[in-house]
């Protein structure tokens, strides 16, 4: 007999399209956290809810409406189109619209919403090409809480809930003012929902873990604070917020959610998810004094910019468990890096990332190749700096203009070749199609990408690294991921030509 709840949130993904091989047995398996965070906020207001997470039970999108409708029989259903970063929304969104297909062809009764980072930068886009009947274009859980009384009590007021698209017939109707974000997150949404997830099917990053490779899972992701006030040119974070904005759940919030997934979960392999952890240093220094306090065996990973991270402060992170900081170096290029709104020298790079190591603390070092002022000589610059810096783990990633960051509004204001799916704008992805600049194509700066991949996780100084300080162990390792290939359609067509 199908479970009656108010609200389902669906969490959709396909993570073979989106990592191609590298989703088997490397990429990380996350919690869907503001899914979490939003059925908090609706039992708080006496809500019956469930979670269902396509990625974490790896299943197709017919599989999963299939369980859904026979499992669960919901007022509303919500997908919550988020991804692992922060600008991988959208690569989940061609997968949401399946997902709202199908439920509509076995189900067209059903009331379907989609909220997250995508649907709040295209609300008009989503309502017009999806089989939805509601967008929410800021955060979230007040908009569904409202939606939802209005469809208990007949669907009459739809006109008077903020920051709502929906449809009347066929045509689209705005929301006529927005809704404020939630200021008190301690007491309105204090924490996830832990107990509607399937916890034992969330794993980490491989590197997350490569001081213990083998011990991946527990896992868990969560929120300290939420947005951003930083406004960098390629990133789309603050779509669902409306503006640059920076909120905070207390430290004593903080370490009672932590507690709570130790003592019931085990977890010791954590991420802080914000945008940006290392940021206000009362928030992070709190939170750290009561994780020491505490003395959990724990390995975090959060976060940072070159610009916030202070020297002084770093022994209290690591004593706290923080044991890798992921920063956004994006270029070695101050050229490039100024267009991106990151301002700082190669020297500050050099001499962060050294106090950080020097800390016990490994780095994740960021960066992103075919900015707008981005030239294969610079790329190669920055190819060099990645080398010279030799963080103990690498991401290498293409420029894509996401919808909600200043690239996507200029690249549609100059008619640029945007990829030709949602899904396409996945890093890993087959049919991946970077932004082209004035000096390079998509090709060019696809297959750079992938050439720096192999360059680095193949240097001989950075596996002396790896294996001085994880072992022979993660050294093999590594060359099994180098071993999963990773096809790309655009340089398939290109070496055609």
């Amino acid at each position: 007999m199908a479970q009656i709840v108010d609200v389902l949130f669906i969490n959709p993904g396909d993570r073979k399209e989106t990592y191609q091989g590298l989703g088997d047995g490397f990429a990380a398996i996350e919690p869907p956290v503001f899914a979490g965070l939003f059925a908090t906020y609706l039992r708080k207001k006496g809500c019956h809810v469930a979670i269902y997470d396509v990625p974490a039970m790896q299943v197709s999108a017919a599989d999963a409406v299939k369980t859904v409708l026979e499992e669960f029989e919901a007022k509303l259903i919500v997908l919550v189109v988020y991804g692992l970063q922060p600008s991988a929304s959208t690569q989940n969104m061609t997968a949401a619209g399946n997902i709202a297909q199908k439920i509509k062809e076995s189900n067209p009764g059903a009331k379907i919403m989609m909220t997250g980072t995508h649907p709040a930068a295209l609300p008009y886009e989503t309502m017009k090409s999806e089989a939805i009947d509601f967008v929410v274009d800021l955060e979230g859980p007040v908009t569904i809480y409202k939606t939802l009384m209005s469809l208990k009590n007949n669907g009459s007021r739809f006109f008077d809930i903020p920051s709502l698209w929906w449809k009347d017939q066929d045509k689209i109707i705005k929301p006529k003012f927005a809704q404020p974000l939630v200021k008190d997150l301690d007491n309105e949404m204090p924490g996830i929902a832990w107990d509607l997830l399937p916890m034992e099917k969330y794993r980490a990053h491989n590197w997350h873990c490569f001081d213990h490779i083998e011990e991946r899972s527990p896992y868990a992701s969560i929120h300290t604070s939420l947005g951003c006030p930083f406004k960098c040119s390629f990133c789309c974070i603050n779509a669902p917020f409306g503006k640059s904005s920076y909120r905070m759940w207390s430290p004593d919030k903080v370490a009672q959610e932590i507690d709570f997934l130790v003592n019931n979960f085990g977890v010791k392999n954590l991420k802080f998810v914000d945008e940006m952890f290392v940021l206000n240093h009362q928030h992070v220094l709190g939170i750290c004094d009561r994780l020491i306090d505490r003395s959990y065996d724990l390995n975090i990973w959060a976060y940072a910019r070159v610009d916030t991270i202070k020297p002084k402060f770093l022994s209290k992170l690591k004593r706290a468990g923080i044991n890798w900081l992921c920063l956004g170096i994006e270029s070695a290029s101050d050229y490039v890096r100024d267009g991106a709104s990151k301002n700082y020298s190669n020297n500050d790079l050099r001499n962060i990332v050294k106090n950080i190591q020097d800390s016990g603390i490994y780095v994740i070092g960021n960066f992103i190749f075919g900015l707008p002022d981005d030239s294969l000589d610079r790329m190669g610059e920055t190819l060099e700096l990645a080398l010279e810096l030799n963080c103990e783990f690498a991401n290498f990633y293409s420029a894509m203009a996401y919808p909600g960051s200043a690239l996507y509004k200029g690249a549609i204001a100059e008619g640029a070749d945007l990829p030709d799916t949602w899904k396409d704008y996945s890093q890993h992805g087959y049919n991946t199609k970077p932004l082209s600049n004035k000096y390079c194509s998509s090709a060019q700066i696809l297959e750079f990408r992938d050439h720096a991949f192999q360059k680095y996780f193949t240097h001989d100084p950075y596996l002396a690294l790896v294996e001085q300080k994880f072992g022979k162990e993660v050294v093999d390792h590594i060359s099994e991921m180098l071993a999963i290939p990773l096809k790309r359609k655009l340089l398939e067509e290109n070496k055609a030509a």
